[in-house]
């Protein structure tokens, strides 16, 4: 079948990023006086999730820092719901990948899925909060503010989130799933904030090129409007591809690392796990690698329509379905259709179509980076008038390796 060229389209982001992210937590630190709420020797658990968030070394060491200052004795948490298999050693596990070791930071990171109950909400829906970090002195949540990527609420991912389901370990991420995170978030984040003595916050909302560009040391008391604030100035940012209609989107990588749900539906389309409108509509998506990152949890598979063995041949089954049933949106792991390899794939894609040379096709290397991709030419018409989207006017072909493997353009 004969391929249809593709054209290169780059968006113009903004790219202010914070350039010293050590000096700024300690510059925000010095404003905050603890003189009446901590004493010498007290144990602080940092709370460290498992989400990609840039300069994370330079942030965990920074705020390890800042406490030791204050003669405190910082150890680290992992806060990250059922992520690394749900284990007390796979959570280890993807700190370590991160960068986030013992060794590393100078500091302990116990790491247990013990968790203690802190009473149930007026919906019916039970807290449960880290043994190790309620067992601290206090407790420091980092996290990053965004866009969650399966409901929409005034506050999504963030301090609160990390509170509730983060420190909820399995089972707490699990239970708080199951009543709906928009509805339940809030209200548990406030019951933990009155239970345990949180020290203070850090939220880090990211630019388009996946740089800090907000940093933010936060009051307990004032976590939620914090998030609020963030999660405004994050949609503000957030990369899109700018076209609401393709036949057919080629994604060629996706992973925990990019996205927690694999894909970020919020770029090719919430309508995929959650149904409902179907804005933006992509009506074939086309998956070509698992990065070796996600460890093979593949949740959000289940937002393509076609994929390739060698993908298939990725997937670690027990990790991503367990990451599915404490979420509870099982559709985010049924499987697409696996091809024999990424060109079969895509002539599959161009057949199910009744007029193949017309179509609309992009290209992305994930959800994360659409900052640069490729279009066919029918979606130049889509292109040619929008705002801060430069177009090359030179094609390029579509070329693969002798095993069908697509090459990166």
């Amino acid at each position: 079948m004969p391929l249809p060229q593709f054209y290169c389209v780059q968006q113009n982001f903004k790219r202010e990023a914070v350039e010293d992210i050590a000096g700024n937590v300690r510059q925000q630190f010095l404003q905050f006086d603890f003189e009446n709420k901590i004493q010498k020797g007290q144990s602080v658990a940092i709370a460290v999730g498992s989400r990609g968030i840039s300069h994370l070394y330079s942030l965990v060491t920074a705020v390890i820092g800042v406490l030791k200052s204050l003669k405190l004795e910082p150890f680290i948490v992992p806060a990250m719901g059922s992520h690394g298999n749900a284990t007390a050693d796979g959570q280890v596990q993807v700190l370590k990948k991160m960068k986030i070791a013992e060794e590393s930071m100078g500091v302990s990171i116990i790491s247990d899925m013990a968790v203690v109950s802190l009473g149930r909400l007026d919906v019916g829906a039970e807290i449960f909060f880290s043994k190790d970090a309620i067992e601290a002195d206090h407790v420091v949540p980092i996290n990053r503010v965004k866009p969650h990527t399966a409901f929409r609420g005034e506050v999504e991912s963030g301090l609160c989130k990390m509170l509730a389901v983060g420190l909820g370990k399995q089972k707490g991420a699990s239970t708080l799933h199951k009543y709906g995170l928009s509805q339940v978030l809030i209200p548990s984040a406030l019951r933990i904030l009155e239970k345990v003595s949180v020290l203070f916050g850090v939220a880090v909302v990211e630019n388009p090129f996946d740089q800090i560009h907000t940093i933010q040391l936060v009051r307990p008391e004032s976590f939620i409007d914090v998030d609020r604030q963030l999660l405004k100035l994050a949609w503000e940012m957030f990369p899109k591809i700018p076209l609401e209609d393709l036949d057919i989107l080629i994604v060629d990588e996706m992973g925990k690392n990019i996205s927690g749900a694999g894909m970020d539906p919020n770029v090719v389309g919430l309508w995929r796990r959650e149904g409902g409108k179907r804005n933006p509509d992509y009506r074939i998506i086309l998956v070509l690698d698992l990065t070796d990152e996600s460890h093979g949890n593949a949740v959000g598979i289940g937002l393509a329509d076609l994929t390739t063995q060698h993908v298939m041949k990725k997937i670690d089954m027990e990790t991503t379905h367990m990451n599915a049933l404490t979420s509870g949106v099982l559709r985010s792991v049924c499987l697409p259709i696996p091809l024999k390899n990424d060109r079969i794939a895509l002539e599959t894609a161009l057949n199910l179509l009744p007029n193949p040379s017309q179509v609309k096709m992009a290209r992305i290397t994930n959800t994360l980076k659409v900052q640069k991709f490729w279009v066919t030419d029918n979606c130049l018409s889509q292109l040619n008038s929008r705002e801060g989207v430069i177009l090359d006017d030179k094609p390029v072909e579509i070329e693969f390796d002798n095993s069908g493997r697509i090459k990166p353009i």
